[in-house]
């Protein structure tokens, strides 16, 4: 029988810190990112394909900032923009899947599915703007952009640069989850909840509406994940390990932890906001919504035998 994984492309899958992002960029690294899930495929595990889209975003975010202020085109709201991001990141790793399948003898079907998410219009993220979107700066590049359009900027943990900060509130329900999960289940190849989903609330008459903010797209992935009891999550990142003390002598890489000792980690504040955090957070959501396995690691350590850092249950 068919075992379904979710796995969870970071940025870094799409785009790679030093470059700029041009389409050949970022297809051939999509190209060489869904080349590492062939060992998924080939061990009898259906697919669901998320995706970040925080360069992406920030970069549409841009593209409205200009053409309002050069040719008076409307800007769009962030949802719209993420709902974008989806359409366009979808695509790419749709077409280049075909491509890796198609390199492989393999054959299957693959389709996109724009996700809207729901989250609390009253949650207290929209007072503390902490996810990342689009490029780094440097520190005056960040306090003139702030100044002119009213932007929040934080340091980046990793001493990269500055980068935009908006409103990350936690994801409540993915729509559209039983048909990600039937599509999957029937051997489909399914890309979902890209960005996190197209954050949107639900008023007291029912209605839907869009939201200012970027939803974490491991956390919205872990809970798709859980809602569907996916058998194995997987989040891909630019390191093969998470590490505690990173980037100190004392730098140590974890290999398999239960989740007590993951909060242990978290208590301690061994990982940072808007960086590993939500992906251990993610992890553990999982695991304590009925999964069993939940792994952080590089694509390319995928199918290596005890690849990256593994949380599991206590």
């Amino acid at each position: 029988m068919s075992k379904l994984a979710v796995v969870a492309f970071g940025g870094n899958a799409l785009l790679r810190g030093d470059e700029i992002g041009t389409i050949d960029q970022q297809e051939r690294n999509t190209y060489e990112t869904c080349a590492n899930l062939i060992p998924l495929l080939e061990k009898d595990y259906n697919l669901i394909i998320t995706h970040g889209n925080g360069p992406q975003v920030g970069n549409i975010l841009l593209r409205n900032e200009a053409g309002y202020k050069k040719y008076k085109i409307p800007r769009m709201p962030l949802d719209i923009c993420v709902a974008d991001s989806q359409g366009g990141i979808g695509y790419m790793i749709e077409r280049q899947m075909y491509n890796v399948l198609k390199d492989n003898n393999l054959s299957k079907e693959i389709v996109t599915i724009v996700t809207e998410v729901a989250v609390d219009k009253n949650d207290d993220a929209f007072k503390n703007p902490t996810k990342p979107v689009g490029a780094f700066y440097s520190k005056e590049e960040a306090d003139l952009l702030s100044k002119a359009n009213g932007w929040i900027f934080k340091e980046d943990p990793r001493k990269r640069g500055w980068r935009r900060v908006v409103p990350s509130p936690k994801p409540l329900d993915v729509f559209n989850k039983n048909v990600i999960s039937g599509l999957s289940r029937n051997g489909k190849i399914v890309i979902a909840v890209g960005g996190g989903g197209v954050p949107v609330f639900i008023d007291e008459d029912n209605r839907i509406h869009g939201v200012e903010a970027v939803i974490d797209k491991d956390l919205a992935s872990s809970l798709l994940a859980s809602q569907i009891k996916a058998d194995k999550f997987i989040i891909l990142t630019d390191v093969p390990k998470v590490f505690i003390n990173f980037n100190t002598p004392q730098q140590k890489a974890l290999d398999t932890i239960t989740i007590d000792e993951a909060k242990k980690y978290l208590a301690e504040g061994q990982f940072a906001a808007g960086s590993m955090k939500p992906k251990v957070e993610a992890c553990i959501n999982f695991i304590e919504n009925g999964g069993s396995q939940a792994i952080i690691t590089e694509a390319k350590e995928l199918g290596k035998e005890n690849s990256g850092t593994r949380i599991i249950k206590n």
